[in-house]
């Protein structure tokens, strides 16, 4: 069997890049080890992990009504049938792909690919009347996508399904009575939110002195805020030493920040420390492909590895690590193949949170323009003077913008906020246009919205803004 593409891995990026592929004129084959299309993404990610944030954001808002007056008897939970609705939104999503595949006459291959050298593939497993014939497929070139896994650390591996990660939380076996999340990270703190709405009593443990090392602190602050009075702890700068299974129990030996070694027993345990891209088992020694220290594929611009015939998009081709990023690199990866004027040149990516409240940031951040050394000023807009946000009880967000004093020129957002995930992309395509705070500031924003405090930010910066109080700056050359 042969093909002049073949993308091994269908999830966001692999689908993205075998579809543009095929729609560019180019025959193309997705292999994928997985009966369904859509990779972690959708089968163990961002999917079903959406799905049953929704469920305890209605279940946190129904219990905050009663500041309304509106008060809702105590919710009791099917957890079959809830696992029941997430396994659905799953099977809609998938069925959907595999009839755009279909429609755009791409072949899908249900096997494990393995590179017998840099133009043939050896299946193995899945359906082999997806492919027969002697098990291997031959190729012009190959886009690998072959994404990433939870990192699991050997202290970790104690063989009970009593430790978990990101896979196993999503399965959703049982509410435990008591849940351990080791890692602070974006993963660990939105799946602890999902089962402290459900009803566990979460404790979160992360090495570093914060949640979110990634994010300024300024964003972090009101989450962590809301986290620590629904937690039940918050255990910062502390490590964990080691865990055993003790009959119904996992027993935790952690040392504090003062050195002090202390054990508590937790029902389930969840490490979501980092992913790890994978690159290795795919025979990629077979080929001219490099892989850097960390593990990921070596790319140009271009999304080319060091072997001709290969190229890398997504998370096994370096950091961030997130769907929306392996989604452009596939269309790029697809668009060079077909001859076209293509790279991955972004000027932002951003990142989401989505916990309650949400946080994202694209661009600049404040602590990275302080690491660099780089003269930038920030403009911050309170959601305490937001019409909207103090109809909806939710005055715990803040909305900033990174600014070039020098230019006026928007380097970089920041939002923390009940929806911040959804008023991002305002300020993502600022930055990409190159737009300035005024052009930012003299857009119109509806009125009211949480959308206006991305305008009221820009305004807060040229000292323009009505709902509060900034001394107007001096105007740059370029106003």
């Amino acid at each position: 069997m042969h093909s002049q593409v073949v993308v091994l891995g269908g999830g966001p990026g692999g689908y993205a890049a075998a579809f543009m592929a095929a729609d560019l004129g180019l025959e193309t084959t997705i292999v994928e080890a997985d009966p369904r299309l859509g990779g972690t993404c959708l089968l163990r990610g961002c999917i079903p992990s959406k799905a049953l944030l929704h469920v305890a954001k209605v279940i946190s808002e129904a219990r905050e009504m009663v500041e309304w007056g509106v008060e809702f008897p105590q919710p009791k939970f099917a957890i079959d049938k809830i696992r029941e609705r997430k396994e659905k939104v799953i099977a809609t999503l998938t069925g959907g792909l595999a009839q755009l595949a279909k429609r755009r006459k791409v072949k899908v291959v249900n096997a494990r690919g393995i590179f017998v050298d840099s133009q043939t593939l050896q299946l193995e497993g899945g359906d082999p009347a997806t492919y027969g014939g002697d098990g291997r497929i031959t190729f012009d070139h190959c886009i690998l996508a072959t994404g990433s896994t939870p990192a699991m650390p050997k202290m970790f591996q104690i063989g009970s399904d009593r430790v978990m990660d990101s896979t196993g939380a999503l399965a959703l076996a049982d509410i435990p009575e008591s849940l351990l999340v080791v890692g602070g990270g974006y993963i660990g703190l939105e799946m602890g939110s999902v089962y402290s709405e459900l009803g566990s009593k979460v404790s979160v443990v992360e090495l570093l002195d914060g949640l979110l090392p990634g994010a300024d602190r300024d964003l972090v602050k009101p989450l962590e805020k809301r986290l620590r009075e629904h937690f039940a702890s918050i255990m910062l700068s502390t490590k964990v030493l080691g865990v055993k299974d003790v009959g119904g129990k996992v027993e935790v030996e952690m040392e504090g920040p003062d050195g002090a070694k202390f054990n508590n027993a937790y029902d389930r345990v969840l490490i979501s420390v980092g992913r790890r891209p994978k690159s290795a088992g795919f025979g990629l020694e077979n080929t001219k492909v490099a892989i850097n220290e960390k593990g990921f594929v070596v790319i140009d611009e271009e999304q080319r590895t060091s072997d001709p015939h290969i190229l890398a998009i997504g998370d096994v081709a370096g950091e961030p690590m997130l769907a929306h990023k392996a989604s452009h690199e596939g269309k790029v990866a697809a668009e060079v193949l077909a001859g076209e004027p293509a790279a991955f040149d972004k000027a932002a990516i951003p990142a989401v949170v989505f916990t309650d409240p949400e946080i994202a940031w694209a661009g600049l951040t404040a602590d990275q323009a302080k690491r660099e050394g780089r003269e930038v000023e920030v403009a911050q807009y309170p959601w305490q003077a937001s019409g909207r946000a103090i109809a909806n009880g939710r005055t715990d967000g803040l909305t900033k913008l990174i600014v070039d004093p020098a230019t006026d020129r928007i380097l970089g957002c920041g939002i923390v906020g009940a929806g911040a995930g959804e008023l991002i992309a305002e300020a993502v395509l600022a930055i990409e246009m190159g737009c300035t705070a005024r052009d930012l500031g003299e857009t119109v924003h509806p009125h009211p919205t949480l959308s206006e405090t991305v305008g009221f930010s820009a305004e807060a910066y040229l000292g323009t803004a009505t709902e509060i109080y900034r001394p107007k700056r001096k105007q740059t050359q370029e106003n």
